[in-house]
């Protein structure tokens, strides 16, 4: 919990005889205390396949957390714009706190020594407070460069000094079909995402590592998203998103190590070097036009997927995870999955094989003046390189979906490799 010792891995689950073991410890010994019915809600959690609260990830590693780690259920996104006086020095400063604010929040404890009220009373807290008492709950915090960080490409606005040791990759993203992109959520010079299986432990990161960011960078926008719709783990169930349909059954999955290398992470012989183990990230809001997806017939619905909406399975059969054929026909000679269908677009078979990692979530942010839920994914992409999501969506602008789509956000950043004991984050950028 925030204040004491990070949490450890996910425990196992127990059986029925365990969980009546369990409610019977709890009803002859509530006198044990608080820590004896966290240890009871924990297990009973593990039992009902809910994620440990107290699981805490490794914040140091190869590459960063939140890529591969298992999807959790809550997102707090956020891009920033660095302050106009922000130079090499203030930039470096920023990244170091902000990396060792991370190491502590994603290992349950507050954001510093002191924290919410254990400083004096006579200045600020130093953690803003409302995560006391809540445990790491699986928190993962990644950090990414935007393109401004390394200057307009002219010279003149290298003020950081990193205009040399810009990605050649790194770039704006093209326009695409069905593109409506509103400047203030688009872009952004750098990026926290932090995902956690509670809502108030993502918000409370992004509401403090913002604080720290104060006179230094401002938010640009950000985003808050539920109910994950991929599963980047074969342990995990495929979720779906606010269509009704499973989402991202083909989604690279940590397991498939030789996929991950070879579709996610930037190799050590790709340029630039100080990239290598890192990532492209790609972030879209989508806005789902789900009043108009609500009048249409199931079975144009399942048309336009190319996937049934209960099952996830694929028109031309099997079950969710059987290969689509898209050569099987009907009996009237049609394909069973349309050309035009999701499914048949977005497929690797379509595009030249190019797989990518998903980490998209739903989001709800109220109406429009109009009284239509503003809602939608808030897709997240990682891959090797941004041309992998280019040579999709560019694949999808013959998408049936796209009459209920609009994009309305969009930013690429480059996501550095993993953080080593004692470094912050981007540092072989600065080498």
């Amino acid at each position: 919990m925030r204040g004491g010792d990070g949490g450890g891995p996910e425990g196992g689950g127990v059986s029925r005889r365990q969980l009546l073991g369990l409610f019977g410890a709890g009803a002859a010994g509530a006198a044990v205390g608080a820590a004896g019915g966290a240890s009871v809600a924990t297990a009973l959690a593990n039992a009902a396949g809910a994620p440990d609260p107290a699981r805490a990830y490794a914040f140091h590693g190869a590459h960063q957390a939140g890529i591969t780690t298992p999807a959790q259920d809550r997102l707090h996104f956020a891009a920033f714009d660095t302050d106009p006086s922000l130079d090499r020095d203030g930039l470096i400063g920023l990244l170091t706190d902000w990396t060792n604010a991370a190491a502590r929040l994603t290992q349950g404890l507050e954001v510093e020594e002191g924290g919410a009220v254990g400083g004096s009373d006579y200045a600020p807290p130093a953690d803003t407070g409302e995560a006391q008492g809540l445990p790491a709950s699986g928190l993962t915090i990644t950090f990414g460069f935007g393109p401004g960080v390394f200057g307009a490409g002219d010279g003149a606005s290298d003020r950081f000094g990193l205009a040399a040791r810009r990605p050649p990759l790194l770039e704006p993203l093209p326009r695409f079909q069905g593109d409506a992109l509103v400047p203030e959520l688009t872009g952004g010079d750098l990026c926290i995402q932090a995902c956690a299986d509670d809502p108030q432990v993502a918000v409370h990161a992004i509401r403090n590592l913002s604080r720290i960011a104060f006179g230094r960078a401002t938010l640009r926008w950000s985003q808050l998203g539920f109910g994950r719709t991929s599963s980047t783990s074969t342990a995990q169930a495929t979720p779906r998103n606010l269509f009704g349909f499973k989402d991202g059954t083909a989604n690279v999955k940590s397991e498939e190590q030789a996929a991950v290398d070879e579709h996610v992470w930037v190799a050590a012989s790709d340029e630039p070097s100080w990239l290598a183990g890192g990532s492209y990230l790609v972030a879209r809001r989508i806005r789902m036009i789900i009043e108009n997806w609500d009048r249409v017939q199931l079975g144009e619905q399942e048309q336009l997927v190319g996937r049934s909406k209960g099952a996830g399975a694929p028109l031309s059969g099997g079950t969710e995870f059987t290969e689509p054929d898209f050569a099987a026909e009907g009996p009237t000679g049609a394909p069973l999955i349309a050309p035009t269908a999701h499914v048949a677009l977005a497929h690797p078979s379509a595009n030249g094989g190019t797989r990518m990692l998903r980490r998209g979530y739903n989001f709800v942010d109220g109406n429009d003046e109009l009284g239509r839920l503003d809602a939608g994914l808030f897709f997240l992409s990682y891959q090797r390189s941004p041309q992998q999501f280019i040579d999709v969506q560019r694949s999808l602008a013959a998408d049936g979906l796209n009459e209920y789509l609009k994009h309305v956000g969009s930013a690429v950043f480059a996501v550095p490799g993993g953080i080593a004991e004692g470094e912050f984050v981007g540092q072989a950028l600065f080498a």
